[in-house]
């Protein structure tokens, strides 16, 4: 028994101070933990909605809201005969520009039938 004098009795199923242990989570801890990593995304995603939408729809800039006249197309019409109508003293290249612009056309062909949104004319 020499060197036993103070030493303490080892502990059965403790090998020191190298063990771990794994950490166990139960079922509750695992929605409690899901949560608390959830609310910060929650809490970003609330902040941004709630405080974008009302920014945009109370724009009001003074100017008068544009009303658009609108014509169908008839047999034999053509967006320059349409131009020349609607704006007689302006350059037709300018107002055919401008219809095909406000209609979303890629050329200046268009259908008997079809109904085009006319710029305003000052």
């Amino acid at each position: 028994m020499i060197g036993s004098v103070g030493a303490a009795p080892a502990m059965p199923g403790f090998a020191g101070p190298s063990a771990r242990t794994r950490l166990r989570l139960t079922p509750r801890g695992r929605v409690v933990l899901t949560i608390l990593a959830a609310m910060p995304i929650v809490a970003g995603v609330l902040v941004g909605t709630l405080s974008s939408g009302g920014a945009v729809a109370g724009i009001d800039d003074g100017r008068a809201t544009t009303t658009f006249e609108t014509v169908v197309v008839g047999a034999g019409d053509s967006l320059w005969g349409i131009a020349e109508s609607i704006a007689p003293t302006a350059d037709p290249r300018d107002v055919i520009h401008e219809i095909m612009q406000l209609n979303g056309l890629r050329d200046a062909v268009v259908q008997p039938g079809q109904e085009l949104v006319l710029p305003a004319v000052d």
